[in-house]
């Protein structure tokens, strides 16, 4: 795409299917370079990729050429293939529809990507129920409290 110049600055959430905590320390790196590899090799440049056994925050400029929603699907259908394949769990690893997206400036990327950087450091405050809905509430999204983070029945 010759003559286009961007700034997409994404932070990216997702959650464990029924938010279970299953991501594992003994393996968590491992997926976020799996991820990692996800991103770039479709063209975007990631910044920093953190989370908790049950959830996902991603940092990264995003390709003019990329869907957002294209790429989440990808990164989420994929690292789920590879955990499975794995068998990093005792049962089937899958995470729960749809994600959270936020941009940024520049100028926000070092507080952003602080943030997610601290993850276990702000988890020990806040459970992610109130991370997520403070989210959607700060940046003005409508949703409906019956259909996010939706637990199972």
């Amino acid at each position: 795409m010759a003559n286009t110049y961007t700034s997409n600055y994404i932070h990216l959430i997702f959650v464990v299917k029924f938010r279970q905590s299953l991501i594992q320390p003994a393996w968590e790196e491992e997926l976020y370079k799996y991820i990692t590899g996800i991103i770039t090799n479709r063209g975007n440049k990631l910044f920093v990729i953190n989370g908790m056994p049950d959830h996902v925050h991603i940092c990264f400029d995003l390709n003019p050429a990329v869907s957002l929603s294209d790429l989440a699907r990808d990164i989420k259908t994929n690292s789920t293939k590879w955990i499975n394949k794995k068998n990093h769990n005792n049962s089937k690893f899958q995470w729960q529809q749809g994600f959270a997206a936020f941009s940024y400036s520049k100028s926000q990327l070092p507080r952003v990507a602080g943030y997610i950087k601290r993850q276990k450091e702000h988890h020990a405050k806040a459970t992610f129920d109130m991370e997520y809905r403070a989210f959607l509430d700060k940046y003005e999204v409508n949703y409906n409290v019956r259909f996010i983070l939706r637990s199972p029945d």
